[in-house]
């Protein structure tokens, strides 16, 4: 996949734990420490990241990089009695140029259209801050459906030949009814029909991680609704701004732009581990 995390090992003298950590912009990384130090919290970027304590006693964090955030270093801190830094180095990734042309009414909008999609945005937005009491199986995740990638993450979108916000998901091509599963357990959050996401389920899997389905012909859960992973949610549609049948999956950590492939690698490079000494 196009979109993988990088670890990059780096051997420091001291401390014993120290490690750096590599990153593009957009990525879910996973971070551990070896320590018996007790630790209440990892913060890395301004924020507070979720981590927990595997059975050997590793701590275990994961940290989620910005579509825009800018490149260079920063400082992973584990706090606790004593606060013990890392540090992620933050890569400048490269995207696509992506251009879709499509009816006026879609691109060029009244002050009525204006105000829906406010109104659109604004509804998503509140869900990346509703609680939802589980731990995300970060390492257990699966693609909602198989299909083509028609637009990848980050593209640097043009509708209509006019600059538009890049692109916050990836955009999976399929035949319309094409079934749509849950890639990790949650809660159904919102379901909408909206202007330019035509029908829009998001999930929140817990600290924060939301996913959000989009362009959907068909849906299969109730708000409030505990959804299973692998559990069908929805159906592959056109609704909205589309020019053909395909998902819009989006995913936000801690507000954070993510690229859902990262959530996808931690299932297949989660023993990547940094060397120490």
């Amino acid at each position: 996949m196009p979109y993988f995390v990088l670890f990059l090992s780096f051997i420091l003298a001291t401390p014993i734990y120290a490690h750096e950590w590599s990153a593009t912009q957009g990525d879910m990384i996973e971070v551990t420490l070896n320590s018996h130090t007790p630790i209440n919290k990892l913060t890395c970027m301004g924020k507070e990241w979720p981590f927990k304590k595997a059975d050997d006693g590793t701590l275990h964090g994961w940290i989620g990089v910005d579509l825009k955030q800018k490149s260079g270093n920063y400082p992973i801190k584990w706090v606790g009695k004593e606060t013990i830094t890392d540090h992620v180095h933050i890569n400048k990734g490269t995207f696509r140029i992506s251009r879709i042309t499509v009816e006026k009414k879609m691109s060029s909008f009244d002050a009525a259209a204006i105000k829906r999609i406010r109104a659109d945005q604004h509804a998503i937005q509140k869900t990346y801050d509703m609680n939802v009491d589980i731990f995300p199986s970060f390492s257990k995740a699966s693609i909602p459906v198989k299909g083509i990638e028609s637009t990848p993450f980050g593209a640097q979108r043009y509708v209509n030949g006019q600059a538009r916000s890049p692109h916050s998901g990836i955009d999976i091509a399929a035949p319309k009814g094409t079934p749509i599963k849950a890639p990790l357990a949650g809660k159904v959050l919102l379901i909408e029909n909206m202007f330019l996401n035509g029908t829009l389920i998001a999930i929140g899997h817990g600290k924060g991680l939301v996913t959000v389905y989009a362009h959907l012909s068909k849906t299969f859960v109730k708000l409030g609704e505990e959804v299973q992973a692998g559990q069908i949610i929805a159906e592959v549609g056109s609704t909205g701004r589309s020019t053909g049948a395909h998902l819009h999956w989006g995913m936000r950590f801690n507000h954070a732009r993510i690229n859902p492939h990262s959530l996808l690698s931690l299932s297949e490079v989660f023993t990547a581990k940094p060397n120490s000494l």
